[in-house]
């Protein structure tokens, strides 16, 4: 079952992992960053996937890659297949930056229009916006801060708490290698689409496509309407199926044909 690049991915996110938990702490540096920040580096965008939070993380992610990875290996050969598993992952973080870029402008913007015209109202309007109403929130300043809009003490916290949510949000690193994985079951949904998958806890198979064009909505969804809290980065399990379905496109019309 297993297959050589296979193989030794797992063994190596393994290794790691075991590395960053218990010998050295590996994210720090080797998490991709935001890309503004002062602890970005250009080559986090290969090592952040080889990085993860815990044991069910990492359990997932392989479990993912020993089942849907080894069909493809033998499909296209060892070369390929980890040509596709690196980039998908790099094309996974690099959409995940562009999406937190989008984000982190839009929180700055919204930063110093409040500290132009500060304000209860304001207050309030911004932390349901971006800190979805509960992000260290104590309802209690809240209504002290309303009955006391100009006093400055009140004024300074609230310009605090909004710092506090850039650096907070702007200093999360990405691990994991999901979007390779998502990359992978991309590339299984397309290349085997009649596949049928026996998924918990749906009690009948489903074709691969059917099922990998279902978890791309949900991703999607997800990311979109992400809570607080949430430290699932949904975009960039988009991300990386967007760039295994624009590779697998761009081989086939090399090889001449649209469809295997």
């Amino acid at each position: 079952m297993f297959t050589p690049v296979v193989r030794a991915l797992l063994v190596l996110n393994l290794v790691v992992f075991v590395l960053d938990k218990f010998i050295f702490d590996l994210t720090p540096l080797f998490g991709l960053r935001y890309v503004l920040s002062n602890n970005f580096h250009l080559f986090q965008f290969f090592t952040y996937m080889f990085l993860h939070a815990d044991f069910g993380h990492v359990f997932f992610n392989m479990f993912a890659l020993f089942m849907f990875g080894p069909m493809l290996e033998h499909f296209w050969g060892p070369k390929k297949f980890l040509v596709f598993y690196i980039i998908t992952g790099i094309g996974a973080g690099f959409i995940y930056s562009l999406i937190t870029f989008y984000q982190m402008y839009d929180l700055q913007g919204a930063i110093s229009a409040y500290a132009a015209n500060p304000s209860p109202d304001a207050f309030t309007i911004f932390i349901n916006k971006y800190a979805n109403g509960i992000y260290h929130l104590n309802y209690k300043f809240i209504n002290a801060f309303a009955e006391n809009p100009t006093d400055p003490q009140f004024i300074k916290e609230s310009l605090s708490f909004t710092a506090d949510l850039f650096a907070r949000k702007s200093n999360v690193p990405l691990i994991g290698a999901s979007g390779a994985v998502f990359g992978i079951l991309m590339a299984f949904g397309m290349t085997f689409p009649h596949t049928e998958l026996f998924i918990f806890p749906l009690p009948v198979p489903i074709k691969a496509w059917v099922y990998v064009t279902v978890y791309g909505i949900i991703e999607l969804y997800s990311g979109v309407h992400a809570t607080e809290g949430d430290n699932v980065a949904h975009f960039a399990h988009v991300g990386g199926m967007i760039f295994a379905y624009v590779m697998i496109r761009m081989w086939r019309k090399k090889d001449g044909y649209d469809y295997y």
